[in-house]
C-alpha cells in the first residue's frame, strides 16, 4: 500500500484495531492518540468510554458527538481436546457472512490467527448445500493440535475474536473498505469535528466521545451521557446503503456519495424534530448534501443518549455504508467529510438561545 496521508492513516489506525464490545482498550487507545491535540481534557467514564471535552464558551450549552469504539465480533466460550474453539457472537451477524472468514484471536499472549471452519462442498448433499449453517455449529481452527496446545498459545475462555480485513483504499480513491467502519467512521468524524473547531470560536462546550458496548445495548452510550449531562447529542454511525444489486428502495434508499444520512427514526427513537429540522436548516444554508434514512429495525447511541437523565434532544447522523455487519464494508469519503463539515456549521451555531428553542420545537 502507498504512503497515506494523515487523514488516511487516521482511518487505517482506527479501523485495523480490534475491540468488541467489553474490550475497546485498543481502539481507545488509538482514538485518544488523535483527539488529544484537539481537547481541552480527555477523559473516560467507568466503562471505558472515551471523553474528550473542548471549552468554546465556559458557561455555554454541552454538545456531545458519539461514535462508539466497538465492532461486532466473537467471545470464545470452549475449547475442545483437539484445538478447536467455540463461540458466541457479539452484536449481531447473519450465518451467510461468516463461514470461511479469517479471524483474529485477542489473547493475553497477543494475538493469534483463525478461520472460521467449514466443510468442503464435495462432501455435502445437495440438500445440505441449500441450507445456511447455524451460527451454533460453527468453530473456529486456530492450527492447534489438542486443547492443550490451544492453551498455550494463550487462548482462554472469554477472548475476543475479530474480524481481519486490512485497511484498504480502492481503486476509486474516494471509496474505502475495512472491517469495522461500524462504528470506527463515527470515531473519525467525532475526532475531526473536534480538529475543525481548533482555534474557532463556538459558543459551546463539545464532547467528543468514543462509547463502548453499543452493539449489545448502547451500553457505554448511557453512563457517558449521565457523566456529561449533554444539552444536545449527536450520534455518529454507519447507515444502510441501498445502491447494490438486489437491495430494493423500499428497503433502503440511500446510495453512498450522496452526502450524510438524517436519521428520522430507527427502533431505538424518534429523532428530536427541532433538531432535526435545525440541522437539515443548516445543511441547506451551507450546500451540504444530505439524505434521509428511515430504519424498522436496529439503533444508534442516541436511543440511549436521547434518555437519559431528564431527556436529551438528539439526533443520528450517519454514512451510508455497503455490507455492514460482515467482514468487509464499503463507504465513501465525501460523506464522511460532508458529515464532519455538517456538525461543524450546526456546533457554530448552538448558543443558548438556539438550545432553548429547539428543546421547545
Amino acid at each position: 500500500m502507498a504512503k497515506l496521508n494523515e487523514k488516511l492513516q487516521m482511518l487505517k489506525d482506527l479501523t485495523d484495531a480490534n475491540g468488541i464490545p467489553g474490550n475497546e482498550k485498543d481502539v481507545r487507545e488509538v482514538m485518544t492518540k488523535y483527539i488529544t491535540p484537539f481537547a481541552d481534557e480527555v477523559s473516560t467514564d467507568r466503562l471505558g468510554s472515551l471523553i474528550a471535552k473542548k471549552v468554546g464558551k465556559e458557561d455555554g450549552p454541552k454538545i456531545m458527538i458519539a461514535g462508539h469504539l466497538d465492532e461486532i465480533g466473537f467471545m470464545v466460550t470452549s475449547i475442545d481436546d483437539k484445538g478447536f474453539l467455540r463461540f458466541q457472537t457479539v452484536g449481531g451477524w447473519w450465518e451467510q457472512v461468516m463461514l470461511a472468514q479469517r479471524v483474529t484471536v485477542m489473547t493475553r499472549n497477543g494475538n493469534v490467527p483463525g478461520v472460521i471452519g467449514s466443510k468442503p462442498p464435495h462432501i455435502l448433499s445437495p440438500e445440505a448445500r441449500k441450507k445456511p449453517v447455524d451460527k451454533k455449529d460453527m468453530f473456529i481452527d486456530i492450527g492447534a493440535t489438542s486443547k492443550e496446545e490451544a492453551m498455550e498459545f494463550g487462548i482462554r475462555p472469554g477472548d475476543s475474536i475479530v474480524p481481519v480485513c486490512e485497511f484498504t483504499v480502492m481503486k476509486n480513491e474516494k471509496y474505502l473498505m475495512a472491517k469495522a467502519w461500524d462504528n470506527r467512521i463515527g470515531c473519525a468524524i467525532a475526532i475531526d469535528v473536534l480538529r475543525e473547531l481548533k482555534g474557532v470560536d463556538h459558543p459551546n462546550v463539545v464532547y467528543g466521545v468514543g462509547t463502548v458496548q453499543e452493539e449489545v445495548g448502547l451500553r457505554g452510550a448511557r453512563t457517558s451521557t449521565h457523566l456529561i449531562e449533554p444539552d444536545i447529542g449527536f450520534a455518529v454511525d454507519v447507515g444502510i446503503a441501498g445502491d447494490t444489486p438486489g437491495v430494493t428502495e423500499k428497503e433502503a434508499l440511500a446510495k453512498i456519495g450522496d452526502g450524510p444520512q438524517i436519521v428520522l427514526y430507527d427502533a431505538s427513537m424518534v429523532s428530536h424534530k427541532g433538531l432535526r429540522d435545525f440541522v437539515t436548516d443548516t445543511a441547506d444554508a451551507n450546500n451540504i448534501p444530505y439524505q434521509f434514512e428511515a430504519m424498522a429495525g436496529g439503533g444508534t447511541d442516541s436511543g440511549a443518549i436521547h434518555l437519559t437523565a431528564n431527556g436529551v434532544p438528539a439526533l443520528s447522523i450517519t454514512v451510508a455504508t455497503r455490507y455492514i455487519h460482515s467482514h468487509a464494508a464499503i463507504l465513501h469519503r465525501d460523506d464522511y467529510e460532508n458529515a464532519v463539515k455538517l456538525i461543524v456549521e450546526v456546533i457554530k451555531k448552538l448558543d443558548r438561545e438556539t438550545v432553548n428553542t429547539i428543546t421547545l420545537n
